[in-house]
């Protein structure tokens, strides 16, 4: 990067977290520090909703996921709305009457203490884990531009946002995450401009888009039922219908940013406005992926994407044979743009025997790329076992390094970070405040003073830092990070909503029926899970579904015991 660049990153970074700082100070009670005092008006719940759930990965993974495999991914938030509107009509009213400080105080009102702890540790392994992968996902673009290890990069940035939730608490994260937002949608919008600005002269917006679609890029919507499908409008209408409205009403980490509200109907407004916005601007983070993958069938690609294990490779031994397979790799993609300039001529002629033929040929010639490509793993696994060779996750940052001007560089790795910073604060933030009013308050230290609660909120904010810092460190090993995040939820999320669906709707089912329930449903799914047997969307409706039956079930039993006895 140029110091122009440099000194976008650092400044935006720097006032970003001056400004939540300066904020959030004043912070006396737990109350303040974990809920801000519940007074944030609906637009800054909606922006701090929206934040928690976009982050770096957001912006890194999904164009990479697009580029490798179409725009399907958006309708796993087809759910979305639907869920919000649920939400606000149950969840949300519920919890603000109640006064809560995070969601599973509920369940000990409605059912019991081991059912209230359950949940909770279920969230904090589930969130630890994935708040990890959050913090791996800007450590790799530092790895990048500076060519180290990312090892040290994540001890960095995960050290920058720890320090400042720490300090801050809820409110510095929803303060920030407000102005991050806002630099975030004008980021996102000059980069879509640009990578339009940088195509050859002859290709329009909407030509690009026809090329990636007969290159099968353009496949947003599938219609058709399969349950071994991941992403169909089935599966997202369903499947993630109940893994949002589990996130959005069961997890701390979002949930402790509509409590900040400073009443029900800025809430509710706050969780509505997001749902409105969030399939739109997935959608167009997706079609940035599709136009980087129509910008690179006229620009020649890396042969790997990540530069640091490309580096490392060409420092070994197997060099010679490295560059044996960039000069095939060359030669392939010089036949790929031979066919791509053919189906260019085609689509201005629209002739449609014409397209149809230069479709199959160029998708052979791109599948030579391929075996390129994976021959180059290959030899990455042979120099280094442990290397990292899904670079999935690197294809737009490579864009946007070498080929935006200078400034926008800055600007668009200065939104990855932020989107990490925010998304990490808020998880930081929701584990902190599960640990201390769900286990330490509650069953550690009852009587304890208002400081002492707020100085153990500090204390578990850093601990918990600490061990995300550490899942961090071994994120680099599984794939794609924004489809890591969500398989890992919807082991959890699903028996956690199916706990509060029966806490809500059936009245007549105890805590002890609904707790072996959950602890059964949870080793099911993962059973399920682990085999494969369906796509992970499904596995949240699964484990709500099972939860729901088996609590009726065991409540069942456990009374014709009672009757009995």
């Amino acid at each position: 990067m140029s110091y122009i660049d440099w000194a976008v990153l650092c400044c935006t970074l720097i006032a970003i977290v001056a400004y939540g700082v300066y904020k959030s100070r004043g912070a006396k009670d737990i109350d303040g520090y974990l809920l801000g005092n519940r007074s944030l008006p609906w637009y800054s719940v909606c922006l701090s909703v929206m934040a928690t759930q976009a982050s770096a990965i957001t912006f890194l993974s999904a164009p990479g996921l697009a580029y490798s495999s179409g725009m399907s991914f958006v309708q796993f938030y087809f759910g979305l709305p639907l869920a919000m509107i649920v939400l606000c009509v149950t969840f949300v009213p519920i919890f603000h009457r109640l006064k809560v400080y995070t969601a599973y105080e509920y369940l000990e009102q409605r059912f019991d203490l081991k059912t209230r702890a359950l949940t909770a540790f279920l969230f904090l392994v589930q969130r630890g884990l994935s708040t990890g992968i959050t913090i791996y996902a800007p450590s790799i673009i530092l790895s990048t531009i500076l060519d180290i290890n990312t090892t040290y990069t994540t001890l960095v940035i995960g050290g920058i946002v720890v320090a400042y939730t720490v300090y801050g608490g809820t409110k510095a994260v929803s303060y920030t995450q407000m102005l991050q937002m806002s630099i975030i949608f004008c980021g996102l919008f000059a980069a879509g401009i640009m990578v339009v600005h940088l195509l050859p002269g002859d290709i329009g917006f909407g030509k690009a888009i026809s090329i990636a679609g007969k290159m099968g890029r353009t496949n947003a919507i599938d219609f058709k039922f399969d349950w071994n499908n991941q992403y169909t409008v089935w599966s997202g209408l369903i499947g993630g219908f109940f893994l949002q409205l589990s996130y959005f009403g069961t997890d701390q980490s979002q949930v402790g940013r509509y409590l900040t509200g400073s009443s029900v109907s800025q809430s509710r407004l706050g969780l509505l406005m997001n749902g409105l916005v969030k399939i739109p601007m997935q959608f167009l983070i997706l079609l940035i992926g599709v136009l980087v993958f129509t910008f690179y069938q006229y620009n020649k690609p890396p042969v790997f994407f990540n530069s640091f294990e490309l580096n490392k490779l060409e420092k070994s031994k197997y060099n010679p044979q490295l560059e044996e397979l960039k000069k095939d790799y060359e030669e392939a993609f010089e036949k790929k743009q031979t066919e791509v300039n053919l189906l260019n001529t085609a689509l201005d002629q629209q002739n449609k025997a014409a397209i149809d033929q230069q479709r199959i040929a160029l998708k052979k010639a791109d599948e030579q790329t391929k075996v390129v490509r994976k021959q180059v793993t290959e030899l990455m696994l042979k120099n280094d076992p442990h290397a990292d060779i899904n670079d999935n996750n690197y294809i737009f940052l490579s864009f946007v390094t070498k080929y935006l001007p200078r400034g926008l560089i800055g600007l668009l790795i200065a939104i990855i970070f932020l989107a990490s910073m925010g998304s990490t604060a808020s998880a930081l933030n929701s584990l902190a405040s599960t640990s201390v009013i769900d286990i330490y308050k509650r069953l550690i230290n009852k009587n304890a003073t208002e400081e002492n609660y707020l100085k153990a909120s500090r204390w578990s904010t850093v601990i918990w830092g600490l061990v995300c810092i550490a899942m961090a460190l071994y994120a680099s090993k599984i794939g794609n990070l924004i489809e890591a995040v969500n398989i890992l939820g919807s082991y959890i999320y699903g028996t956690i909503l199916g706990v509060f669906l029966v806490a809500f709707y059936l009245k007549h089912v105890n805590g002890r029926a609904v707790f072996y329930g959950a602890i059964l449903t949870e080793t099911v799914v993962c059973i399920i899970g682990y085999q494969k047997v369906v796509a992970y969307l499904w596995l949240n409706v699964i484990g709500c579904l099972l939860v729901v039956l088996l609590s009726l079930l065991f409540q069942q039993v456990f009374r014709k015991k009672e009757i009995l006895s």
